[in-house]
């Protein structure tokens, strides 16, 4: 007899209900165990699903199109195309190796302070009703959107090294070497950062969205390719100015739009922390193109659309690991300070040491990610308007927490990089012929051209 028949018993007479109230009560007993664990299960909340749903897919429009634009833009139109190549076919491949093992090893629930296990390889266990917990007590997610978020962070970082090798490097290189570091380098950093067992979580140090783990994480990798794969042909001597400042500026613009999603989706959930980080990324970015074109009237006589995009990339580095701890007031001082000081990397300590980082991926992302992260642990102070440090916490305590976790990515991604580099020139060799360079990577690599006259 089913449930919803024997709920119409209240419309029967007296002696119906007598007769079959022990069948009644026998139901109701059956169905309590059932209702209990319904009720004890956790429930997604829609709202917040959905919002994660959307910076999901924000952040995937940063690595396609948007950094591949951005980048593409930069380079001689003769490699546009290799470099659309590599965007496309490194996020795609870490993507696969993200499910695969990557999830498992960065969120996989060992005990470990460096890597989270294989429990979750192949995401064993991850199904639709298993959830993932947000900052806020009792209220959660479906895993699949967390999992997926983090998905695109990990796909979107090694695609950020691409800038520092572009026009010279082997696409299967590339490829590979992208592969090789996510595994040994990101998924071990995102790991003791963001999980609750990691070391540097541990310590109790602030990184809202990815500044230890994305950018400087990037940006010292893309240091080392550039100095390890040597510099492009003619540099120095060759006119080597970028071939779309047009296409740069929209592939900067989709970055910004995407940012709210790296940066609000962080918070996990649709709340006050979210609608923080997006002021936080409006305000800093806006600030940093700003003083960017100002240090530039004042070093050059004019300000460029060069410099106005790399500012507005360096604002949104530099917010990154602030985005929901820092005050709108913090967001903007951090937004006017990041700007200088990128410039200072970009245009005199690259000449100074004569390294060719093609897309200023050192100067940018590694120097304001490095500003970034150690000046979260100032702009966190609730007298400066940030969330307020953890109980027992100073500011001088939180700048040396802050400090310790830099140390550690920069040992842990210098080292590493410096042998996954070595190992993938001794495999497939890192750097393309000096003819297939002259003729361009389109044509060499890829058989193609990105534009026809």
């Amino acid at each position: 007899m089913q449930l919803t028949k024997i709920s119409n018993l209240g419309r029967m007479g007296a002696a119906a209900a007598a007769l079959f109230a022990p069948v009644v009560a026998f139901a109701q007993e059956a169905a309590a165990p059932a209702a209990e664990a319904a009720a004890a299960a956790p429930v997604p909340d829609k709202a917040d699903t959905a919002f994660m749903f959307l910076c999901t897919l924000l952040v995937f429009f940063m690595i396609m199109p948007g950094i591949a634009l951005f980048y593409g833009g930069l380079v001689r139109s003769k490699n546009m195309l290799s470099v659309l190549m590599q965007c496309t076919v490194v996020g795609s491949s870490v993507m696969l190796v993200w499910v695969i093992y990557g999830y498992s090893f960065a969120f996989g629930g060992g005990t470990s302070a460096f890597w989270g296990g294989t429990a979750k390889m192949f995401l064993s266990g991850v199904t639709v009703d298993t959830t993932a917990t947000t900052f806020t007590d009792g209220v959660v997610i479906p895993e699949f959107i967390f999992m997926l978020f983090q998905m695109t962070f990990a796909a979107l970082t090694p695609v950020l090294i691409v800038g520092a090798f572009a026009e010279r490097i082997k696409f299967s290189a590339a490829v590979l070497f992208c592969l090789l570091w996510v595994t040994f380098v990101y998924f071990p950093i995102a790991h003791m950062v963001w999980d609750a067992n990691g070391l540097i979580f541990g310590w109790g140090a602030l990184d809202f969205a990815g500044g230890t783990v994305v950018h400087i994480n990037a940006g010292l990798a893309g240091l080392i390719g550039a100095i390890m794969v040597g510099k492009r042909t003619g540099f120095g001597k060759d006119m080597m100015a970028p071939h779309s400042m047009t296409l740069t500026l929209v592939g900067s613009a989709m970055l910004w739009l995407g940012w709210f999603g790296f940066n609000a989706g962080s918070n996990l959930e649709a709340s006050g922390g979210a609608m923080l980080a997006t002021v936080n990324t409006f305000l800093a970015t806006a600030a940093a193109v700003v003083s960017w074109s100002v240090v530039e009237t004042f070093t050059r006589g004019k300000a460029s659309l060069l410099g106005a995009v790399s500012g507005m990339i360096a604002g949104l580095v530099a917010i990154t690991p602030a985005a929901g701890i820092a005050g709108p007031m913090g967001a903007i001082i951090m937004g006017l300070l990041v700007s200088p000081i990128c410039y200072f990397f970009v245009s005199v300590i690259k000449n100074k040491f004569g390294y060719d980082d093609t897309a200023d991926v050192f100067g940018v992302h590694g120097a304001g990610g490095l500003f970034g992260a150690l000046a979260t642990g100032i702009f966190a102070s609730s007298s400066l308007g940030g969330i307020g440090y953890a109980e027992g916490v100073t500011m001088g305590g939180q700048f040396m927490t802050q400090v310790w976790a830099v140390v550690v990515t920069i040992l842990w991604c210098g080292i590493g990089s410096i042998i996954l580099y070595k190992v993938v020139d001794l495999i497939v060799g890192l750097r393309v012929p000096v003819e297939a360079e002259r003729e361009g990577l389109d044509l060499s690599a890829h058989g193609e051209s990105a534009y026809h006259s």
